[in-house]
């Protein structure tokens, strides 16, 4: 085990309920290095998209992603006063692309494909392999790391996360609908929670987070208080 002093913490979650909000602040509060799988997993999406093996919507050509992955390379750079890391795609920086909804239409389906999930475990195992490092995903507390010192499951009413998410878009001069990203949310979470390889799951030792009526500081308060009364017990 780590000391306390460089624990491992793996965030796990639904969609757009806040885990990497959250898993930045905590990271950037520790001191910690903050990982998100999902801009992993986004990466191959956004690959997979610009290479033409998506077929619209929700659909995929496997055997293109899967040939696909020894031509893809993610890293992440060094992070800003915010705690933001640029995702970086073969050296291109795609922070914002990968977040577009057309990834988001077919992130689900990319990740359900054991390959690539075989081939980002393996990154973000060796990522995380020394402690003192805040990763969150769908797996992380049950695949990727299984003997966390602390695994957290982030939870939030749908209609809540597709508001959070709509206004997040919006921002960014997104234009997509309420409806829109409420029914991709609830597409994803049913492809996530049911896929055969590694499905969202509660870790048995997760503690469970609601924040459907929590802001971003109080979430980050409580969960530090976790942390500190783990870390002594």
């Amino acid at each position: 085990m780590h000391s306390t002093q460089h624990i491992t913490i793996a965030i796990d979650g639904f969609s757009s309920c806040g885990k990497s909000t959250l898993a930045k602040a905590l990271a950037k509060k520790m001191n910690y290095t903050f990982i998100d799988s999902g801009a992993m997993y986004r990466c191959v999406a956004l690959y997979a998209l610009k290479n033409g093996c998506a077929l619209g919507a929700h659909k995929i050509n496997l055997t293109c992603v899967v040939n696909s992955l020894p031509k893809i390379h993610i890293q992440f750079g060094e992070p800003d006063s915010k705690g933001n890391r640029p995702v970086l795609l073969n050296n291109e920086d795609v922070s914002d692309s990968i977040r577009q909804l057309e990834v988001a239409n077919i992130v689900s389906e990319v990740a359900a494909i054991m390959e690539v999930r075989e081939f980002l475990v393996k990154q973000q195992q060796e990522l995380g392999k020394n402690g003192g490092v805040v990763m969150d995903g769908r797996d992380i507390g049950t695949v990727v790391f299984p003997k966390a010192e602390l695994k957290l499951f982030i939870t939030a009413k749908p209609e809540i996360r597709a508001q959070r998410r709509f206004l997040e878009l919006k921002a960014k001069g997104e234009t997509n609908s309420l409806d829109e990203i409420l029914e991709n949310l609830k597409h994803r979470d049913r492809i996530d929670s049911t896929r055969t390889i590694s499905p969202l799951t509660q870790a048995h030792d997760a503690l469970v987070v609601d924040n459907s009526e929590m802001s971003e500081t109080e979430q980050l308060e409580y969960v530090l208080n976790l942390v500190k009364n783990h870390t002594r017990a």
